[in-house]
């Protein structure tokens, strides 16, 4: 029997690359996304596709709604950041950044590991193409598996140990997008866009944006999606 794994799945090509490694490793993958207020549907969408496509055990969409906080360009009325220079992306924390939600949807993840009696989430955080982005860095994905172990009964009575495995961690998105390539993600299903204008289409102009098509011409292949 394979052992079990939660793997975050946001529906870009980080968390895809992530459910395919997962499943390449000889898990079996429990996807985990989340409709948490966020300017749009169509991510989640993608991640449903993606989830289907990488042949996830069962994905579960969760509602949380982060508006009622805000704070965040993603979850209110705050503008998005357009045409950054590459320089400021890593210089400060963005506007984009939702308030500790790394730390919200790992803890979720957490509950739901605990009950599939797993030792293993995936999530797909990035240190060097982050945007400035605090919960992305490998020193919190540390401390987040240090807690862990004193947070759940399985941890505490020794039944869990559980690693919160960050394969990208120090990954460039061309090196992101080759690793996905070569374990059969389908790019052309994944979304990264964080601000899409009416048309349904990615804006060119925002900080996702800029990161994926960088990443494709680095890669020196296709961008099979709208972008």
């Amino acid at each position: 029997m394979s052992p079990r794994a939660v793997v975050l799945l946001s529906g870009g090509l980080d968390s895809a690359t992530v459910l395919a490694i997962a499943r390449h490793e000889g898990f079996e993958t429990y996807a985990l996304t989340f409709r948490y207020g966020q300017r749009h549907q169509i991510e989640v969408d993608a991640a449903r596709k993606v989830a289907a496509s990488l042949g996830a055990a069962r994905h579960v969409v969760l509602d949380i709604d982060l508006r009622a906080f805000g704070g965040s360009a993603l979850t209110s009325d705050l503008a998005v950041p357009k045409d950054r220079h590459p320089s400021s992306m890593s210089a400060e924390i963005p506007p984009t950044y939702v308030p500790a939600r790394n730390t919200i949807f790992l803890s979720f993840a957490l509950g739901w590991a605990e009950v599939l009696e797993s030792n293993d989430i995936f999530i797909g955080v990035n240190a060097l193409d982050y945007s400035g982005y605090p919960d992305c860095r490998p020193e919190y994905v540390a401390a987040f598996e240090r807690m862990a172990q004193l947070a759940t009964r399985r941890g505490v009575e020794g039944q869990q140990t559980l690693v919160v495995h960050a394969p990208l961690i120090q990954l460039s998105k061309a090196d992101i997008i080759r690793r996905g390539m070569g374990l059969g993600v389908n790019f052309g299903l994944t979304w990264s866009c964080y601000d899409p204008p009416s048309d349904g289409k990615p804006c060119g102009h925002c900080d996702a944006c800029f990161l994926r098509t960088r990443g494709f011409l680095e890669a020196g292949v296709a961008d099979p999606g709208f972008y």
